[in-house]
């Protein structure tokens, strides 16, 4: 009898384990990733992958800076210590943000800085998004729309509710100042807002100098908190500083401010992970209150960063003659995108397109918001092997000088066609 229960126990038990996951599904496919598997999968020599938003030299392939070559030389020979992680992370943190809130700061100077290393740009805005959820329970982050895809999850699992404020143009493909301002001023006080302080991912559109500074105006005047997320750092101008300049209106006009930087495209460190999460703060005995809640998120999370890359980049911001050769390779990857951004309009022009392409060079960054639909992305896949996000984001470090008259050929046939459809639907 007891044999014949515990059978029967054992029996239903297992089943109840074998049942444990049946109700999850398979998650969405992050639209990043989406585009490369499908790219991959296609045998056509032809094919062209824009999708991933990290740099590629001429011939389409990842570099590596002779700057990281450099640095990996240097710390080779190196032996680390495990006691010695926390100095060099405490120095990396001082170095990045010097990059963004500039090398004679008062902040920097009088240590009115909170300041973490983080998994790249996208470990730093989650764990800014669990420090806003700790802290500010009740808020709410406004996002730009658009804005990078990840951004959204990011927030949403850190179960910090999300709102828009307008940012792209569709019609001018331009910034929609007007009614940016506008949102700005309608969220309720004390709202956080997260930007791009320059190369916006995924329009290539930048406010100006002026718009930035009535945009710090008017987020002072209802007490909002600017967060920026630093991702494409020298890409918007080729000059560090120059990316560095909204950040730093931001600063002059007193605000306290949140910034999550990244290494992985300004470096070509994508898969080391490296980055900082900075908050701005009022004393220094507020910094290190504040510091701490970063450092037990964070090891909750995930413990500690691992320390290879942090030494790569720590090398790089300290060794001057290694540094000024990062600061000539940025200006040498930010000039082949600008000049593939000319070939790209020139192409399109030559062809007689009946559309306007000046968004093309007016636009900054890695990223040429086109302005093509999701019917046409899908278009250019099926017809021509040429894969992109389905907002017509176009990666530009995809692009070479081999593949730009075919690629603007493809654009022309679907844009084109597209007119054609258009004018006879509209014919009398």
């Amino acid at each position: 009898m007891a044999a014949n229960f515990t059978k029967r126990t054992i029996s239903s038990s297992a089943r109840s384990i074998n049942g444990w996951f049946d109700h999850v599904k398979p998650a969405p496919k992050d639209p990043i990733v989406g585009v490369s598997e499908a790219f991959l999968a296609d045998p056509s020599p032809n094919k062209i992958n824009l999708g991933v938003g990290a740099y590629r030299d001429e011939e389409g392939k990842p570099v590596v800076l002779q700057c990281v070559r450099d640095a990996e030389a240097n710390i080779a020979g190196c032996e680390f210590i495990e006691s010695s992680s926390a100095s060099v992370s405490s120095k990396f943190v001082e170095e990045s943000l010097k990059l963004v809130y500039g090398k004679d700061s008062n902040v920097i100077a009088e240590g009115r800085f909170a300041g973490v290393q983080a998994l790249s740009g996208t470990g730093a805005c989650r764990l800014f998004a669990e420090f806003q959820k700790h802290f500010y329970p009740k808020s709410q982050i406004y996002l730009p729309d658009p804005t990078w895809s990840n951004h959204y999850n990011i927030w949403r699992e850190a179960c910090v509710p999300q709102r828009t404020f307008h940012y792209y143009h569709p019609d001018s493909k331009g910034l929609n100042f007007a009614a940016l301002i506008d949102d700005v001023k309608n969220a309720p006080v004390g709202s956080f807002f997260l930007l791009h302080p320059c190369a916006h991912n995924p329009t290539g559109v930048d406010p100006t100098e002026e718009q930035w500074r009535e945009i710090s105006f008017f987020l002072k005047v209802k007490n909002h908190f600017p967060f920026f997320d630093v991702a494409y750092q020298g890409f918007a101008s080729g000059d560090l500083e120059v990316d560095a300049k909204a950040i730093q209106i931001f600063l002059e006009d007193g605000h306290l401010i949140g910034c999550a930087q990244s290494f992985a495209k300004n470096m070509g460190l994508y898969g080391h992970r490296v980055g900082c999460l900075s908050v701005l703060c009022s004393d220094t005995k507020q910094a290190v209150a504040i510091k701490s809640q970063l450092q037990q998120i964070a090891r909750a999370m995930y413990g500690s960063p691992p320390v290879h890359g942090v030494l790569l980049v720590s090398k790089i911001l300290t060794d001057q003659h290694i540094k000024s050769l990062w600061l000539r390779e940025v200006k040498v990857m930010f000039n082949r995108i600008q000049n593939i951004r000319t070939a790209l309009r020139a192409s399109l022009e030559n062809l007689d397109s009946p559309l306007n392409w000046e968004h093309i060079t007016n636009q900054v960054g890695m990223f040429c918001f086109s302005g093509l639909t999701p019917d046409q992305v899908h278009q250019l896949a099926r017809e021509f092997h040429i894969y992109m996000t389905s907002d017509g984001r176009i990666s530009l470090a995809g692009v070479t000088y081999d593949n730009v008259s075919y690629l603007a050929n493809a654009i022309h046939q679907v844009t084109s066609s597209a007119q054609e459809t258009l004018n006879i639907s509209w014919s009398p």
